[in-house]
């Protein structure tokens, strides 16, 4: 019987294939997106405690993920699939004097700030007011100069540094 060696090989490749190319997320890219988000990388301070669960079988995300801080004590990420029906999923932070640093407010409410679009192979900038207060990595409102009644949603970047990365 040719058919079950061939099936044992089909099962073999089946689970030999990568998360992605299986149609599942690949937490290998969560793992970059929380290590760039937090600012360092897994296992260190300021970075994810640890990697991703390699188990874990996330359909794959066909929008860029939403990272947000959770809590007031910045020690956890929350890494969303933003389409409908999508996941969540919380990645805890190692507390380090890089989180302390990052809850400190880098942007005050009425500040005269810089405001940064990054694209491929372009930046633009121009300055604004920010309509909320905020630490590094808090994304927060901010009102373009010579613009009374837009708004845009930005990032902060570092002190008085805010703005946000085009796919």
């Amino acid at each position: 019987m040719r058919l079950i060696p061939m099936l044992a090989s089909a099962a073999a490749l089946g689970t030999a294939m990568p998360a992605s190319a299986a149609g599942f997320a690949d937490p290998a890219e969560i793992d970059r997106a929380v290590a760039q988000f937090a600012g360092a990388p897994t296992g260190s301070q300021g970075g994810a405690r640890l990697p991703v669960d390699r188990r874990l079988k996330l359909s794959q995300c066909l929008a860029p993920l939403a990272l947000e801080w959770y809590g007031r004590a910045r020690d956890t990420v929350l890494v969303q699939c933003p389409v409908s029906g999508g996941w969540r999923l919380f990645v805890p932070i190692e507390a380090g004097p890089a989180a302390a640093a990052r809850a400190e407010k880098a942007v005050t409410r009425g500040e005269v700030v810089s405001i940064a679009v990054h694209g491929r192979g372009f930046v633009l900038s121009r300055q604004g007011e920010a309509l909320e207060s905020g630490a590094v990595g808090d994304w927060i409102r901010v009102r373009p100069a010579g613009a009374k009644q837009d708004t845009v949603r930005v990032r902060i970047l570092q002190p008085g540094k805010v703005g946000m990365e085009l796919p």
